[in-house]
């Protein structure tokens, strides 16, 4: 147990990182496309390039790991962002708006290595603390929502090429990953990880569980990166300064995170499928009050309360994945998983550019509410489920 504790705290500095690198992207990725982009269509693109990133390797990232072990995949994903990084600085130099998209699609590499963070607390936890592993390895999120945004302030115009003082900024963060990953002592994949008769993958995903495990994180994850990437867009097409702007995502990141500190708790109190369906509640709740009004505070609480309902779905998605395979079928579970969140996430992403550009943010907020009613209705019907099981 005091090995999987440190391995956790090691494991959320390494989170803080990543969601550092990944809030700073999401606070200026639209703006720089934006600036640089001669069909201002194409402005999300870059943020849609990091999600393609991820979910094109997220597999690979997942059976290279069960090959080679969770520490050296997490080293590799890092050298990869700096590598990302790298590119995008000279993009941002040569002012190439391809080739920003093609480093920030190398930096979805490392968010891909990155996701498997909270896998890797909760392969080493016992049954009791793998949902509190999970939801306190996302905690370092936290860190990223406070630091990402203000950097984002005062690193985007330290140069006199706009933006390159903060993607620059990112080579720092991945470099005090590889020092804290250096710390980390995470156990090899056993034999039977190895050697263990593996079930055909549509048998897995076939599951109730598997299902609404992936409806929840997959669709949740959409949803929030829909309204998330288009916030600093609409924000400023509505007057409000970028500070409001990255204040606003800063706070959002905040309640993507700081509820982890409490949800693997309340999930072991109430059960998952309950905790799911707050999720969905709360996002429901944040298009509500997007559609009141378009003043700083309407951006504010939406913004917050589409945070808290992500991580009531992703962490209580990610807590009912762990129910659905064998030791020896989790790299195939987990990856799939995570590539299918991806997936969706850039579609999302993708959307967000063209519905804000075409029919503005009103019906960019309406077009979540029918997903949010996709999602509710499988935790329903696995909750059902599981109650004909009982009776039975």
């Amino acid at each position: 147990m005091k090995n999987a504790k440190k391995n956790v705290a090691l494991l959320a500095g390494c989170q803080a990182m990543l969601f550092t690198n990944n809030v700073t992207l999401i606070s200026l990725a639209a703006l720089a496309g934006f600036s640089l982009a001669d069909n201002k269509m194409l402005s999300t693109l870059p943020a849609t390039a990091y999600v393609v990133g991820a979910a094109l390797t997220t597999l690979p990232a997942s059976f290279f790991m069960k090959r080679f072990g969770r520490q050296t995949g997490f080293q590799v994903g890092t050298a990869m962002g700096i590598a990302g990084a790298v590119v995008c600085c000279l993009a941002l130099w040569l002012h190439s708006f391809w080739l920003l998209c093609a480093g920030v699609l190398v930096l979805g590499v490392y968010n891909a290595f990155g996701q498997y963070y909270r896998f890797a607390a909760a392969d080493a936890a016992s049954h009791d603390f793998k949902a509190k592993a999970i939801s306190l390895v996302l905690t370092g999120g936290l860190v990223g929502g406070i630091i990402g945004p203000e950097l984002s302030k005062h690193t985007r115009d330290m140069f006199a090429v706009p933006f390159l003082g903060a993607y620059a900024s990112l080579i720092v963060f991945c470099l005090i990953t590889m020092v804290l990953l250096a710390y980390i002592r995470i156990p090899q994949p056993s034999v039977a990880e190895r050697r263990e008769p593996v079930r055909p993958l549509a048998q897995i995903m076939a599951q109730p569980a598997f299902i609404v495990a992936v409806t929840g994180s997959a669709l949740g994850y959409g949803v929030m990166n829909l309204l998330m990437t288009a916030t600093p867009l609409a924000m400023g097409l509505c007057g409000h300064p970028y500070s409001a702007a990255a204040t606003v995502i800063q706070w959002h990141v905040i309640g993507m995170f700081a509820p982890s500190f409490v949800t693997g708790s309340l999930i072991r109190r109430f059960g998952v499928l309950r905790i799911m369906l707050a999720g969905v509640a709360l996002e429901a709740l944040c298009v509500g009050i997007a559609l009141s009004g378009v003043l700083v505070a309407n951006f504010w609480w939406a913004l917050v309360m589409l945070g808290v309902g992500w991580n009531f779905l992703y962490v209580g998605g990610t807590t009912l994945l762990t129910e659905c395979y064998r030791v020896s079928e989790k790299a195939k579970a987990q990856g799939t998983h995570d590539f299918l969140v991806f997936l969706t996430t850039a579609t999302s992403s993708f959307s967000s550019g063209l519905l804000m550009n075409r029919n503005g943010w009103e019906t960019l907020n309406y077009t979540a509410l029918p997903v949010l009613a996709v999602i509710g209705a499988a935790i329903a019907w696995l909750a059902l489920q599981r109650r004909n099981a009982v009776a039975a």
